[in-house]
C-alpha cells in the first residue's frame, strides 16, 4: 500500500528572493523533476487545504511584522539615534567639560604653585643641610670608625696568633700519646678479638648443622608425607564435589532464567513489537507527512505574504509620496529656499561679520592682559628670589676657531705652547 511506503526525501532548494521568485518561471527540467518525485496520496490530500488555511492565517501576521520592522527602523533613525547623540552631548557638557575646565584652569595652576613653594621651602633647605652639615659630620664619623676598626683588627690578629701557637703544642702532645700508647694497646685488643671470634664462629656452625638436621627429619619430612598422601586426595575429592554442586546450581538458575525470559517475551515484548510495527509506525509516518506539509505550507505562505506585504508597502509609499512628499518638496524649493537665501544675505552675514570683529577684539584684549600678568609675575619673582645665576663658562679642551690645526702648521692643539 502507498500508506506503508516511506515517502521519498525531496531535495532542499536554496532560498530565492520574492522578486526573483515572482519573475522566474519554472523550467522544463524543474517541472520534470517535480513530476518524477514520488508522493503518497496523503501528502496530495493534505497539501492544498493546509496551504490555503495557512496563507489566510499568515498574511496578517506577515504584514504586521513588516509594519513593525519599518516602524522600528524609522524610530531608530529618526528618534533614538538623534536622542542618543543629544543625550551624549548634554552629558559631556554637564559632566565632562566642567571637570576638564576645573582641572586645567584651577587644579593644575594651584598644583604648580604648591610645587614651587614646596621646592623653595623644603627641598632647598634640606639640600643645603645635607651638603654643608650632614656630609662633613658623616665624613668625620666614617674616619673615626675606620680608625677604631683598624685597632680592633690589630688586637684580634695578635690574640689569634697566640691561640694558634697553643693549639700547635697541644696537637704535638696528643700525637705522641696516640703513637706510643693507644696504637699498641689497640693492636693487642684486635688480636685477642680475632681469636675469640674464630672460636665462636666454629661453635655456631656446628650447632646450626645439628639443628638443621633435626628440623629436616623431625618436621619437614613428616609434613611433606602428610601433604602428599593425605591432604592432596582429600582436596581433590572436595573440589570434585564443589564442581558438581556448582553445575547443579547453574542448571537450576539457567532453567529459571529461560522460563522468565520466554514468559516476558511472550507477554510483553511480542505485543509491544506488534503495537510498534502495526500501530505506532503508520501513525508516526502520517504525522510526519502532515508535519512536513504544514512546515512547507508555512514557508510558502510566509514568502507569499512577503510579496503581498511588499506590494502593499510600495503602494502606500507611493501614495504617501504623492500626497505629502512632493507638495513638501515643492514648497521647500519655491518658497523656503528663496526666503532662506534672503535671510542669509541680509541678516546672517552682517551679524557674522560683527561677531568676528568682536571676537578678534576680545582675543587681542585677553592677549594683552595675559602678557601684563606674565610681566608682573616675573617682576615679583625677581623681587623675592633675585635674578637667576648666570651659568659659569666651561673650559673646553678643543681649540677655538683661531687655534685650530691647519695643513700649514706642524703643531696640534695638544702640542702647541
Amino acid at each position: 500500500m502507498d500508506l506503508e511506503k516511506r515517502p521519498a526525501r525531496q531535495p532542499v532548494e536554496p532560498p530565492v528572493e520574492p522578486s526573483a521568485e515572482l519573475s522566474a518561471e519554472p523550467s522544463a527540467g524543474q517541472m520534470a523533476v517535480g513530476r518524477q518525485t514520488p508522493e503518497g496520496c496523503l501528502a496530495v490530500v493534505i497539501r492544498v487545504p493546509v496551504r490555503i488555511v495557512v496563507l489566510v492565517l499568515v498574511v496578517p501576521v506577515r504584514m504586521v511584522w513588516d509594519v513593525l520592522v519599518v516602524g522600528g527602523r524609522f524610530l531608530t533613525d529618526a528618534v533614538l539615534r538623534p536622542l542618543g547623540r543629544a543625550s551624549l552631548w548634554v552629558a559631556r557638557a554637564v559632566l565632562v567639560w566642567p571637570w576638564v575646565a576645573l582641572w586645567r584652569y584651577v587644579v593644575v595652576p594651584v598644583a604648580k604653585g604648591l610645587g614651587r613653594l614646596g621646592y623653595w621651602l623644603l627641598v632647598v633647605p634640606l639640600v643645603w643641610l645635607y651638603r654643608y652639615a650632614l656630609t662633613p659630620v658623616g665624613h668625620a664619623i666614617a674616619w673615626v670608625a675606620a680608625g677604631l676598626w683598624s685597632g680592633v683588627v690589630w688586637v684580634a690578629a695578635g690574640v689569634w696568633a697566640r691561640i694558634v701557637g697553643a693549639a700547635r703544642g697541644v696537637r704535638a702532645g696528643l700525637g705522641w700519646l696516640y703513637r706510643w700508647t693507644l696504637a699498641p694497646l689497640g693492636r693487642g685488643i684486635a688480636w685477642l678479638a680475632r681469636g675469640v671470634g674464630v672460636g665462636i664462629a666454629a661453635v655456631a656452625v656446628a650447632l646450626f648443622t645439628a639443628l638443621a638436621w633435626l628440623v629436616r627429619y623431625l618436621l619437614v619430612v613428616p609434613a611433606v608425607w602428610l601433604y602428599r598422601y593425605v591432604l592432596t586426595p582429600v582436596g581433590h575429592a572436595i573440589a570434585w564435589v564443589a564442581r558438581g554442586v556448582a553445575w547443579c546450581v547453574r542448571m537450576i538458575f539457567t532453567g529459571v532464567w529461560l522460563g522468565i525470559y520466554w514468559t516476558s517475551r511472550v507477554l510483553l515484548v511480542l505485543p509491544a513489537l506488534a503495537v510498534w510495527r502495526w500501530v505506532l509506525t503508520p501513525v508516526g509516518r502520517m504525522l510526519a507527512v502532515a508535519g512536513r506539509e504544514i512546515r512547507e505550507a508555512l514557508g510558502h505562505a510566509w514568502r507569499v505574504a512577503g510579496w503581498i506585504s511588499l506590494a502593499v508597502g510600495r503602494f502606500l509609499a507611493n501614495l504617501f509620496r504623492w500626497i505629502f512628499v512632493e507638495p513638501t518638496r515643492w514648497v521647500y524649493r519655491t518658497v523656503l529656499t528663496p526666503a532662506g537665501h534672503f535671510v542669509r544675505d541680509v541678516v546672517w552675514k552682517p551679524l557674522a561679520a560683527v561677531g568676528r570683529s568682536v571676537g578678534r577684539t576680545t582675543r587681542q584684549a585677553l592677549a594683552t592682559a595675559r602678557e601684563s600678568v606674565r610681566q608682573a609675575r616675573a617682576g615679583v619673582r625677581s623681587a623675592l628670589f633675585g635674578q637667576p645665576a648666570e651659568p659659569e663658562p666651561v673650559h673646553r679642551r678643543e681649540p677655538g676657531d683661531a687655534g685650530t690645526r691647519t695643513l700649514g702648521r706642524s703643531k696640534t692643539a695638544l702640542t702647541k705652547d
